[in-house]
Formats: structure tokens, C-alpha cells, sequence
């Protein structure tokens, strides 16, 4: 059966998409730590990021470039923080989120919880800036 990200990329969860092409999808965590919170992972169904094929770990840090940079440009911070933790779910995935400090990609930290029009909000703010 399929993961949860896998049914996300596959349209049968609905999500806040950022950014797709033919091996990456993009979308909102919709549990943020912060408001900005994107997930970029690649479509191929892969536990670890160290098991992703080479070709691929180089090109998903191009694909998340201008995410980054609109994460920057829409929402105060210091810069975009990128982490890979990777325990949640078996797809490899990374975290990319608006921080000012080394703690705000702390993931113990109680996660916010956004309705449907805060996460529309917080896509635009994004989407408005790639």
C-alpha cells in the first residue's frame, strides 16, 4: 500500500501544492512548526534520503532552491532552514521552513494548528513569491 506522500503526489489526499515536476512534489505541512512549513519530496517511493539515487539527491536541492527563496521572501526570517529527519514517514522527505534561530527547526516543539484558510494563505504567501 501506498504511504501517505505517495497518496498525496497521487491527488488522492488533497494538499497544498507548491511546486511539482516529473520526480518532485511540493506541498505545505499542514502540522507546521511555523507558517511556511513545506515538504519537498520525490515522487519515487524511497525510506531514506541516502537511498535515493545520486541523480536525484542532486537535482531535489536544485528543485528546492526557489522554494527556499520564496519561503525568504514571503515570510520574516533570517533564512530558509532545510531538514531531513525523516522518522514520521517511510518516503524520504525534507522540511523547509522560515528560521531566525537553530531552535526553530527544533521538531519536539508543539506543532501549530492551521485551519483550511490558514494554509491557503500561507500557499499564496509562498506561490506569490516564486
Amino acid at each position: 500500500m501506498a504511504n501517505i506522500f505517495s497518496r498525496i503526489i497521487a491527488g488522492e489526499i488533497p494538499s497544498y501544492k507548491i511546486a511539482e515536476n516529473d520526480h518532485f512534489y511540493a506541498f505545505l505541512d499542514v502540522f507546521p512548526l511555523v507558517h511556511g512549513h513545506v515538504l519537498v519530496v520525490p515522487k519515487v517511493e524511497v525510506d531514506k534520503i541516502f537511498d535515493v539515487d545520486d541523480s536525484l539527491l542532486a537535482e531535489w536541492l536544485v528543485f528546492a532552491k526557489p522554494i527556499a527563496k520564496a519561503i525568504e521572501a514571503g515570510f520574516t526570517c533570517n533564512r530558509c532552514g532545510i531538514s531531513v529527519v525523516g522518522l514520521e514517514v517511510p518516503h524520504a522527505h525534507m522540511h523547509l521552513l522560515p528560521i531566525n534561530s537553530a531552535d526553530d527547526l527544533n521538531f519536539t516543539r508543539p506543532k501549530l494548528k492551521l485551519d483550511a484558510e490558514a494554509l491557503k494563505l500561507v500557499q499564496q504567501q509562498i506561490l506569490a513569491h516564486m
